[in-house]
């Protein structure tokens, strides 16, 4: 897999603010019947953007604790239900909700007390790219250039 996102002697086309813009440019490419097999978009100057989602209470930390283990304890109990008989099934099934609760009031009060209140807020992260590289073969350079060169409304920074 990792030949596929590799070049031989990569060469850069241009540089791109927005992955549209390069999306743009390679699609042009293809219209022009370039070999774009042999291109590659790079996203560079990686950046970590994290959103806080919200305060973190002792009360929220336990009732989120609590359904997630009530939804892996439904799982569970399911499960062996299959294998129970009669009416029994039912109580099994209750069963492992209620184990699951109680599993996941404990799991989630340990996990927030370990934080000592350090990190009382949640929130949800990625990662993004601040530009976009067209790489290209080197012996497709040349001609990957003249055609961007021709492409009408094309942002590249060649030079970046």
């Amino acid at each position: 897999m990792a030949e596929i996102f590799s070049l031989e002697y990569p060469q850069s086309l241009g540089i791109y603010d927005k992955y549209a813009d390069a999306q743009k440019a390679v699609d042009y490419l293809s219209d022009e019947d370039f070999p774009v097999e042999n291109v590659l978009i790079v996203g560079t100057e990686l950046r970590q953007v994290e959103r806080v989602t919200g305060r973190l209470t002792w009360g929220r930390v336990l009732s989120a604790g609590a359904a997630s283990g009530a939804w892996l304890g439904l799982l569970i109990g399911l499960v062996l239900s299959l294998f129970a008989e009669g009416s029994s099934a039912v109580a099994t099934i209750l069963g492992g909700i209620a184990f699951g609760i109680v599993f996941g009031l404990i799991s989630g009060g340990l996990g927030y007390a370990a934080t000592r209140g350090q990190r009382d807020f949640s929130s949800v992260q990625k990662v993004v790219a601040t530009k976009y590289e067209i790489l290209v073969e080197h012996k497709h350079l040349s001609a990957g250039q003249a055609l961007l060169a021709k492409m009408p409304g094309n942002t590249a920074n060649p030079f970046a």
